[in-house]
């Protein structure tokens, strides 16, 4: 089928045990157990596991996160190391499963619903779709309690920063704390491509940037060789109606992808480097990949080069496309009706690429950023998203006899739907990085007492 597309750890006790101890043994001693802690955390040094799922026939090391110590545990007894009670594992890599108690909202609760996503209202016929949830493979991943995400949230601020996609998903994680408390609107525009909303029992606030290129990006044909308009990106300059407000948000969750298929022209350094689909003469063509890894590459050096921003970057990967029997504009459509397993079906070609070329301008950033003390977390939906040919609108983002020209949607996601599980990702990396700061210091008193 193919889819076109856009043993035990050693426990020291107390201070007069360790007295005791030869300070050459206990160096050596956390030593292992950092050797033996770190590789589950970050397995095959990053690389995306579902890719390397089928290359052996042994599983996936199990996985989930220990109980997270207390900062008090960690300042009155510096050295002790907590023996992990369960393993760890990559929450991204599983299957969809059933879920009878899905949906956790519905179109007539949640006002967030954008229309075109509103699949529900507009008549879609079957709506199993809405009762899958993701199980990763050897541990679990909790449903979304939005009471607990809110109270994580608590004197935060957080943006998405991205395409209408990143606007979905804001509007997903609004209905799915809806079941709690509706935010008010803040916004300190009327254009509707910047929006913010504050919950304020929480002194929380959610925004949402339009910026489908994340850089500085100019319309310079409204029709262009696809009646999709031709636009001139900036490779090297940011799009400064995000970039300025940066510093304020203790989360910016990144993402971009099916707007780069556009035919663009690409600017460097203020001048014509290239294009995408741009059929002009005398310009070079370039890949649709070459204009997406340098627009990351300059938004990710713009977060790192901020020295008022001291946030969380997070980025959500790329999200898949799913027309088959001809492109969108052609025919395409997305009519199935459940999820693939993982053994039918493969990602592979442009969405596979563009995938990669996102995780290796997220891997240079990380390592920048941890130079400078920012942190980089990755939200890796993809393989997820890609196992769900079923979740998207098709034709049922609008009445079947309204006056409109629409084609079947099959980039966006209905609400309620697969996208409803990228807010149960995000809880839980927030929830994991109590275990994640914990480990760092110790890793860092490690080294410290080895200079000693």
């Amino acid at each position: 089928m193919k889819l076109q597309g856009n043993g035990d750890i050693l426990q020291y006790g107390k201070t007069h045990t360790l007295q005791k101890t030869p300070k050459v043994v206990l160096l050596v001693t956390l030593t292992l157990v950092l050797l033996t802690i770190i590789p589950l955390y970050y397995p095959l040094l990053g690389y995306p596991l579902f890719l390397l799922k089928n290359l052996s026939s042994s599983p996936p090391p199990p996985s989930s996160f220990s109980s997270q110590p207390s900062s008090s545990q960690l300042e009155d007894d510096p050295i002790k190391v907590e023996e992990p009670t369960v393993k760890k594992c990559d929450i991204f890599t599983g299957e969809w499963i059933p879920n009878p108690k899905a949906p956790y909202y519905k179109n007539t609760t949640c006002w967030a619903i954008h229309e075109h996503q509103n699949c529900m209202k507009y008549g879609r016929p079957n709506l199993d779709f809405m009762k899958w949830r993701w199980k990763p493979d050897g541990c679990e991943l909790p449903i979304f309690n939005p009471a607990q995400f809110l109270e994580l949230m608590r004197d935060k601020k957080l943006a998405f920063i991205g395409d209408s996609v990143a606007r979905n998903h804001m509007q997903s994680m609004m209905c799915l704390l809806s079941r709690v408390v509706y935010p008010i609107d803040v916004s300190y525009t009327t254009d509707e491509n910047f929006k913010r909303w504050r919950y304020t029992d929480y002194n929380f606030t959610m925004a949402s940037y339009w910026t489908p290129f994340l850089i500085k990006t100019k319309l310079e044909e409204v029709g262009g060789p696809t009646d999709t308009g031709l636009f001139n990106l900036y490779l090297d300059e940011l799009d400064e109606a995000w970039t300025d407000q940066m510093h304020e948000f203790d989360y910016l969750i990144i993402s971009a992808g099916q707007w780069f298929y556009r035919p663009t022209m690409f600017y460097e350094n203020s001048r014509l480097s290239g294009c995408y689909y741009c059929h002009k003469e005398n310009v070079t063509d370039l890949t649709v990949y070459y204009g997406y890894r340098k627009a990351f590459r300059t938004v990710f050096k713009a977060i790192n080069g901020n020295g008022k921003f001291k946030g969380m970057t997070i980025l959500r990967t790329f999200s898949p496309a799913h027309f088959e029997n001809g492109i969108w504009n052609k025919g395409g459509d997305c009519v199935r009706t459940r999820p693939f397993r993982s053994n039918e079906t493969t990602m592979e070609g442009p969405n596979l690429e563009l995938y990669m070329t996102q995780i290796e301008e997220y891997r240079a950033a990380e390592r920048e950023g941890q130079k400078r003390g920012l942190k980089f977390r990755l939200l890796d939906s993809t393989q997820a998203m890609w196992l769900r040919p079923d979740g998207h609108p098709s034709r049922y983002g609008h009445w079947p006899n309204a006056n409109v020209t629409l084609y079947n949607d099959c980039v966006h996601w209905c609400l309620p739907g697969p996208i409803d599980s990228w807010s149960d990702f995000l809880l839980e990396m927030l929830k994991m990085e109590g275990t994640r700061n914990y480990e760092e210091k110790l890793h860092s008193k490690v080294k410290r007492m080895r200079s000693q």
